[in-house]
């Protein structure tokens, strides 16, 4: 009779060198994102040209934004229980190939009406593939560099924006605005067979839904090739009975949920109020639009700066205090920016500061999401903290154009903006020793 050994896959993966699988899994994820960061900036950088074409005036572009925003909140609301239910790698497949196949038939839109619902249908796929690539990421990280791949992985958005705002520039330019729409769905449908082939399956949702175990087990010999996995049963964690959702409100995870939430809608209102507003504020201190974008993008260069750096310091002290610490030093120089604007060096610092703490620090949250939640449900987890902070995004999307038109200055605008960083101090303050997932 042959013996039995017991065998967890999240230790395997720990007790084992990072291995080429699991660089391939990371790189694809951060394609993936890096897709999403495109589609999701495309529409602002080629809305000045749709205008002009369509005739125009810039109320009439309101819908189109506000669907591809709404269109973000529910893919991540409905694909996230969907991972959970059938996988990682098959919702990532489907987001992919819905959003890509949205953007290029959006390339042909014959009309405003026609544009706004495609861009609705784009989102549902950005909001599905964001929080999967998240997750599965998550799952293939050791636990001692986790927060710092997952950190890293998601800087792939801020480059595909990066690069959105690049490209989109010559294409307009040379081939018009239909270009930019083409290009963002060719891409990621051409990128659908390298998924297909290359992307893993996450093991640890395989062993929770009971997979064939020599399927977990080709999948873990390619992480060590040279590990003997005759005869393994794994261990699994009990799979929830019931709605993935509902399991988000058990005794054990319902206080974490809830903070959760706060933080991500505190910080998306704060990331979206300042991308769409602060070129604006910005040039209405008499500075040029040039100038006002070049400090506008700082934001984003603190952003992916702080995403990785936050990400390191998750790894080796409290992720919690780390990001209490963060969101504090950013209420700070969120109110810096008002009371600094006559100086560009104090400008351009307190931006840069900003975006280092607000933007580093929501994609420190999401690894924090992701560390938090059990396997069974992680996706769900992710995938709900990022929708309702996508209710903060369109939150803060109008709520600037609320305080202008109220005539409020620079200073008591970024006042105001730095409290919502206060508050998820606060709640990640109370999130505490929440529980950590295995």
């Amino acid at each position: 009779m042959t013996d039995t050994r017991s065998l967890n896959v999240q230790q395997f993966i720990n007790t084992h060198r990072f291995s080429s699988t699991q660089i391939v899994t990371l790189l694809l994820c951060f394609l993936i994102v890096a897709v999403d960061g495109f589609d999701t900036a495309s529409i602002g950088f080629i809305a000045p040209a749709i205008r002009d074409q369509w005739n125009l005036d810039p109320a009439h572009l309101a819908p189109v934004f506000g669907a591809g925003l709404f269109g973000l909140m529910i893919g991540a609301l409905a694909f996230g229980p969907m991972a959970d239910r059938v996988g990682r790698k098959t919702t990532l497949l489907v987001c992919t190939g819905v959003f890509g196949l949205a953007s290029l038939v959006s390339a042909w839109s014959p009309s405003l009406e026609f544009l706004t619902v495609l861009r609705f249908l784009t989102g549902l796929g950005l909001g599905g593939a964001m929080p999967n690539a998240i997750t599965l990421s998550s799952e293939y990280a050791p636990d001692k560099h986790r927060s710092v791949l997952v950190t890293t992985m998601f800087c792939g958005f801020t480059m595909g924006s990066a690069l959105g705002g690049i490209l989109a520039a010559y294409l307009v330019d040379h081939l018009g605005w239909h270009a930019v729409l083409l290009v963002g769905g060719i891409v990621p449908l051409a990128l659908l067979p390298l998924l297909a082939w290359r992307l893993p399956e996450s093991v640890r949702y395989m062993v929770v839904r009971g997979h064939d175990p020599q399927r977990i087990s080709r999948i873990l010999q390619r992480i060590a090739p040279d590990a003997d996995l005759r005869d393994v049963r794994y261990d699994a964690e009990a799979a929830p009975a019931g709605s993935p959702v509902r399991q988000l409100f058990d005794p054990q995870l319902r206080r974490g949920t809830l903070l959760l939430w706060v933080m991500f809608f505190m910080c998306m209102l704060i990331i979206y109020l300042l991308s769409s507003w602060l070129p604006t504020l910005i040039k209405n201190t008499g500075r040029s639009l040039q100038d006002a974008s070049l400090v506008t993008a700082m934001f984003q260069v603190g952003g992916t700066v702080g995403a990785i750096t936050l990400g390191r310091l998750m790894d080796s002290f409290n992720p919690q205090r780390v990001l209490a610490i963060a969101y504090v030093v950013g209420a700070a120089f969120i109110a810096m920016i008002g009371h600094g604007a006559a100086s560009t060096v104090l400008l351009v610092l307190a931006v840069t500061v900003a975006g280092f703490c607000a933007s580093g620090g929501q994609v420190g949250a999401n690894a924090l999401a992701a560390g938090f939640y059990p396997t069974p449900n992680r996706a769900t987890g992710v995938a709900w903290a990022l929708g309702i902070g996508r209710i903060g995004s369109i939150v803060g999307s109008m709520s600037g154009g609320w305080m202008l038109t109220a005539g409020w200055g620079m200073e008591a605008v970024f006042e105001a903006v730095a409290v919502p960083a206060v508050v998820a101090a606060v709640a990640v303050v109370l999130m505490g020793r929440g529980r950590q997932a295995a």
